[in-house]
């Protein structure tokens, strides 16, 4: 499929987002955040489109060193829509207005404690990231067709009688995500841009993404 970076993808994106009914988590028990899938130019010059994944910076109380989409809790009285918006400019220096976010995908309850919504977002060019040091150690800008490869997901059985743990390999950064991120990138190449309504929150997270 062409992951071409323009209009013709950003209209795709928005069409079958808009089509796709996004199921919510109503778990009280659960606080909110949001993240933002985030669509940008990607590296390399050949026009490309990528999302933007971020290595969280080691030293961080929670899920240090862990691959992430930009994104954080939601502050009292905010909204998911806002939050996303915010934790990108907070963590990336980019900024956005509510204009940018072309859909929603499903609410994602981890293993951690949060009920996650995830926005897809167009970013735009995005050439001029200023990363948080404090929060972001590295930004990757993950090409379409790694997330389109037949390699992703994968799924992993850690622990006999529990559901399999979805894995995504990209070779952009290295190695592999794990869920709760990988289920989100799934869910957002699955909805987004093949428009198929594919469900992601029965999958296991990997233990060490749990605290």
């Amino acid at each position: 499929m062409e992951y071409s970076f323009g209009d013709d993808l950003r209209t795709r994106m928005a069409a079958n987002l808009a089509a796709f009914e996004p199921v919510p988590c109503d778990d009280g028990s659960l606080r909110r955040a949001a993240v933002a899938v985030t669509v940008v130019r990607g590296e390399g010059g050949d026009g490309q489109a990528a999302v933007l994944l971020t290595r969280r910076s080691r030293h961080l109380r929670r899920h240090g060193g862990q691959f992430a989409l930009p994104g954080g809790r939601l502050d009292p009285g905010e909204t998911a829509p806002r939050a996303a918006l915010r934790e990108l400019h907070e963590e990336l220096g980019l900024d956005l207005d509510a204009g940018a976010i072309l859909g929603r995908l499903d609410d994602y309850p981890t293993r951690s404690g949060f009920r996650v919504t995830p926005l897809v977002v167009w970013g735009g060019a995005a050439a001029d990231l200023r990363p948080d040091p404090d929060e972001v150690a590295r930004v990757f800008r993950v090409p379409m067709a790694e997330l389109d490869s037949p390699a992703v997901p994968r799924l992993r059985v850690e622990v006999e009688g529990r559901r399999p743990a979805l894995m995504a390999p990209l070779p952009s950064v290295g190695g592999e995500v794990h869920s709760p991120t990988a289920a989100m990138l799934y869910q957002f190449r699955e909805v987004a841009l093949r428009g198929q309504a594919t469900r992601v929150a029965h999958f296991e997270q990997s233990e060490f993404a749990w605290k």
